[in-house]
């Protein structure tokens, strides 16, 4: 079988500024509607309305934990492209309101356009080795040490996000934000796999 090609530096950069730019879209999103999602983002998400910080900034931090259970478990090439994506997901995702706004959604709509956003994103950043940071990589970690999967742990964490978000915003939301963490989701299980892909 014919050995697949890597991408160059500067497929790589191109890659992390469409899934980083498409991303901060669907974040913008999801903010105009009052709505939350899972993992790191979601809690960045659910912080910023708890306490009025931007989400950006809120991001930014609570992913900084993770960078060394990032380069223990995956390596430095990808820790290093992940913090650039999350730096850039922060700075894209702070400046984008002053840019572009939006005059009516609704959250159905809403939540599906997110999902669909956010997932093409992250394919983007997963086939150039990169993340957003944060769960999944704590995920991968404990499985390695304790053989709790991975899958389950992200699970857990969306449970405790989503709880969260009960206190934080009203209950219709809560939902509507479901509809959107499985778009996301579904996009994700759907598209990812190596085997349709050419380079690595």
């Amino acid at each position: 079988m014919k050995d697949k090609a890597a991408h160059t530096p500067l497929a790589d950069a191109q890659g992390i500024v469409f899934g980083t730019t498409m991303a901060a879209v669907g974040i913008l999103i999801l903010t105009h509607l009052g709505l939350v999602t899972g993992q790191t983002a979601g809690l960045a998400v659910v912080i910023s309305y708890a306490t009025g910080w931007k989400f950006g900034a809120v991001f930014f931090v609570v992913n900084l934990p993770f960078y060394w259970l990032g380069y223990r478990r995956i390596g430095l090439a990808f820790t290093i492209k992940t913090f650039l994506a999350v730096a850039l997901m922060s700075i894209t995702s702070t400046w984008l309101p002053q840019a572009f706004q939006i005059a009516y959604l609704h959250p159905a709509v809403g939540a599906v356009i997110f999902g669909m956003i956010v997932g093409a994103g992250l394919l983007a950043l997963f086939r150039h080795g990169a993340s957003l940071g944060g769960v999944g990589i704590l995920a991968l970690y404990l499985q390695d040490k304790t053989r709790f999967r991975a899958g389950w742990t992200q699970i857990v964490f969306d449970i405790f996000v989503f709880t969260f978000a009960i206190f934080v915003i009203p209950f219709d939301k809560v939902i509507w934000s479901a509809l959107g963490a499985l778009v996301v989701n579904l996009v994700i299980a759907i598209n990812h796999r190596r085997d349709w892909y050419v380079a690595t």
